[in-house]
């Protein structure tokens, strides 16, 4: 017997999930670069956003829609609008401890969250092999 072993994905984080990812990239670049010495600006890059607004598709699916609407307009439209903010916002220059006090708060609420849920994860799982699923 399979059982689902997730919960859906409420509407308001799912909102936030590309902007946390961008700030968890710049977050790790903007510590990589205090540690390395680089230079001390760090640019904003439209692939990051990209990459958030992909993240964004990704997750949309497990999204729990609070009406018909959303499934059809907000789904597709929001990551494209993410994306276009990265395109504007592509080549701004931030300083490089910026990036990092923004950044790692983000990356370590990212791994928490995901530790977290991996757990929650387990005992579900757990719990469905002992048949009480």
């Amino acid at each position: 017997m399979l059982c689902a072993a997730g919960r859906p994905l409420r509407l308001t984080t799912w909102l936030v999930v590309p902007f946390l990812f961008g700030g968890a990239v710049l977050g790790l670049t903007g510590l990589g670069g205090l540690l390395l010495g680089a230079p001390w600006s760090l640019a904003l890059s439209s692939p990051v956003f990209g990459a958030g607004a992909a993240v964004g598709v990704v997750a949309s699916g497990v999204v729990a829609w609070t009406a018909p609407w959303q499934r059809r307009w907000l789904r597709w439209s929001y990551p494209a609008a993410v994306l276009a903010l990265g395109v504007v916002l592509d080549g701004v220059l931030l300083p490089l401890w910026v990036g990092a006090l923004v950044g790692v708060p983000v990356a370590a609420l990212l791994v928490g969250h995901y530790v977290t849920e991996r757990r929650r994860t387990a005992d579900l799982a757990d719990a469905a092999f002992a048949g009480s699923c």
